[in-house]
């Protein structure tokens, strides 16, 4: 960084400057991923600023997930997060992955029928005795595991997904097949989790840290629920972006 562009003349604050003086660096790739940015003394010297400044720069970089910090190491350039879009619409995670120029991967580690869980008898209004088919995989963004998702659909109406390879093809595609399995609405909840046992041993994260659970059902044309998902999301690599729109003016 050079030294002299931090405008103390003007009404912006001068810990946005600087913020978006190093953001412009990360993105300029003069700080690759994993590189450590100048200490706070160093910046201070640097730009003649207080330390409150550094600090509320550094902190808000960080929260955007733009730095880390290793204590009594430095901070460093984090890995950019994913921004996932498939909230506001309906998409194979394959698609919303290839889009943002990464490569997609899945990793199958089970896919059988079952006899289900109460709760997903009650999300998919299952009658008595009705199997469902279980599909659990580990998804990634360039070798990088980002997601763990437990996927139920109703056996007797999808049976035909067995006979697809769901390494290698995205799921709603290939419900979408079929008039009564294709996918038009889906209900989602989100909510903010800890990392557990599970999470640590497949995502490559620490026990206690931040992981986005959605649980989503997916209905048909006919408002028949077709298919209920439980996907885990680490916090560290994904952000998800909804948009808003308004039809009419306040």
């Amino acid at each position: 960084m050079e030294a002299g562009k931090l405008d103390k003349s003007v009404p912006i604050p001068l810990y946005f400057q600087l913020k978006e003086l190093i953001l412009s660096e990360i993105k300029n790739g003069n700080y690759p991923v994993g590189s450590m940015i100048p200490t706070e003394n160093e910046l201070i010297n640097l730009y003649k600023i207080s330390r409150t400044t550094v600090r509320q720069a550094i902190t808000e970089l960080v929260q955007e997930g733009w730095l880390y910090r290793i204590k009594s190491k430095g901070t460093f350039v984090s890995k950019p997060k994913i921004n996932q879009s498939f909230i506001q619409a309906i998409g194979s995670f394959n698609d919303q992955i290839a889009q943002l120029g990464r490569t997609p991967s899945t990793e199958l580690l089970d896919f059988k029928v079952i006899d289900p869980p109460e709760l997903v008898v009650e999300e998919l209004k299952l009658k008595p005795k009705e199997k469902v088919i279980f599909i659990h995989r580990r998804r990634f963004a360039d070798d990088e595991p980002i997601v763990m998702a437990k996927t139920y659909l109703p056996y007797k109406k999808c049976q035909f997904v067995l006979d697809h390879d769901l390494e290698k093809e995205s799921l709603y595609p290939v419900l979408a097949s079929t008039t009564e399995t294709h996918i038009y609405k889906i209900r989602r909840f989100i909510e903010a989790v800890e990392a557990e046992d599970y999470d640590v041993d497949n995502l490559n994260v620490v026990e206690g840290s931040a992981i986005q659970r959605f649980i989503s059902t997916g209905y048909n044309q006919m408002d028949e629920p077709v298919e209920y998902s439980i996907a885990r999301y680490r916090g560290d690599r994904n952000r998800f972006e909804i948009i808003i729109n308004s039809n009419s003016t306040r």
